[in-house]
């Protein structure tokens, strides 16, 4: 296992940046994040490649999010905007926080941006499609931009997910419960999409 390599080093992670860097990413993936936060915190204070601090700081922002600490994850993305690193990533990861704070505006503000850098944005694609389906806005638009994020990564369970709930928003249920159940099948059962199968099955056809 990588985490047990990268643990059987000798010397203390601290004072080597990039094997904080690698423990961070290992950590992340195993949804270890208090740990994850200790290692990728130290990395961006450090003089550390400037790639593997932009994806610390991508990463830290996905971590406060994930456990509800929104203000630290704009503080993140924002270092980044400050320090020139305009990016449709930086913009859709922007866009995450803000629709997960509840400020809808910003969100949709923030996709469209990352769209505008790069219209292939696939990730930029399903969230904007997701949310405007969520708000029950342009919901051709939504329709649009989550059939092209699931022609480029037909296997995402996110992206099913999306498809589904544009279609469910649309009234369109059987093709709703067809892309939900693939997605719920894709994605192990994941109650996010197991709440919105529940509810394309008890809609009429």
């Amino acid at each position: 296992m990588a985490l047990e390599e990268l643990n059987g080093f000798s010397e203390d992670p601290s004072s080597d940046p990039e094997l904080c860097y690698y423990l961070g990413l290992c950590l992340t993936q195993l949804e270890r994040y208090d740990e994850a936060l200790l290692f990728l915190e130290q990395v961006v204070t450090t003089d550390l490649n400037i790639l593997h601090i932009y994806q610390s700081r991508m990463i830290l922002s996905y971590i406060y999010t994930k456990t509800g600490r929104f203000k630290l994850a704009e503080f993140e993305l924002e270092s980044l905007l400050d320090s020139g690193y305009e990016s449709a990533q930086v913009y859709a990861a922007f866009g995450f926080v803000d629709y997960q704070s509840g400020r809808i505006t910003e969100a949709l503000s923030h996709l469209h941006k990352a769209l505008a850098l790069d219209p292939n944005n696939v990730n930029a694609m399903n969230s904007l499609g997701y949310v405007l389906a969520e708000e029950g806005k342009d919901l051709e638009l939504a329709l649009s931009l989550c059939r092209r994020a699931v022609e480029r990564q037909p296997e995402n369970p996110s992206y099913l997910d999306s498809l589904g709930w544009v279609y469910f928003k649309l009234g369109r249920i059987s093709e709703a419960r067809a892309h939900l159940r693939k997605a719920l099948s894709a994605s192990g059962g994941n109650k996010a999409i197991a709440a919105h199968m529940r509810a394309a099955l008890s809609a009429r056809p």
